[in-house]
């Protein structure tokens, strides 16, 4: 898996191509803007790798601590932090679930503190309309999240590949799960050496036991009033 450091280039080498790519589809310079401002914000501080103490989860500063429940709730690499698509949308649903929680503390406060015309109810409503009548930025705003995160776990599944390649040839391009063979069982050959090796024996009883009963009745011990007669 690459370093820190190798994301980090990744990110900032790939921000002029990213600029140039969606300029030259949107035509528009501040969806531009947009998108390269939040490709870079995911590349170096938004990324998958917030599920680990990594260098992205270090430049929180002193909101680091926001972080570590979705650590603690996710493995390294699972699907729901390095996942397309999804992992994005989960990191945004849990970053704006902190921001929507301090906001409205911040504004219950506010209102008991200070008088004020406005109310929770008109601040909600007037930023579900902010959000209503900008579609286009908030889709570029996302895809530009995407992308940054796309270039991370992109690098991290190469990187894998690679080294693969160079330790099993061509064969390193099966996933490992296929490779692994189910173990025979061994149980039943073991089960069937031991009735084998078992039955002579029992047999050998058995024909040991027949002379013996041949034998009782030379004993009178046994029948003795049918012997007298």
């Amino acid at each position: 898996m690459p370093s820190g450091k190798t994301h980090d280039r990744i990110t900032l080498w790939s921000l002029p191509l990213v600029a140039a790519l969606t300029f030259g589809q949107t035509r528009s310079s501040h969806l531009t803007l947009l998108v390269s401002g939040s490709f870079l914000f995911s590349g170096l501080i938004f990324g998958p790798d917030l599920d680990l103490n990594s260098r992205q989860f270090q430049r929180w500063g002193w909101f680091r601590w926001l972080w570590v429940p979705y650590q603690n709730s996710l493995h390294h690499r699972s699907f729901l932090s390095h996942g397309p698509f999804i992992g994005t949308a989960l990191r945004v649903l849990y970053l704006f679930t902190w921001l929507g929680g301090f906001g409205l503390i911040m504004t219950m406060a506010i209102e008991f503190l200070f008088p004020v015309e406005w109310t929770l109810s008109s601040l909600a409503g007037e930023l579900w309309q902010f959000l209503l009548n900008h579609p286009m930025e908030w889709i570029a705003i996302f895809c530009g999240l995407e992308v940054g995160a796309m270039s991370h776990y992109l690098s991290d599944w190469g990187s894998s590949i690679y080294k693969r390649l160079q330790s099993q040839g061509v064969y390193g391009l099966i996933p490992p799960s296929a490779l692994v063979k189910k173990p025979k069982n061994s149980t039943s050959r073991r089960s069937r050496s031991n009735s084998s090796s078992t039955s002579p024996k029992k047999k050998a009883v058995v024909v040991l036991a027949i002379p013996r009963l041949w034998e009782t009745p030379a004993n009178n011990s046994i029948y003795p009033n049918c012997w007298e007669q």
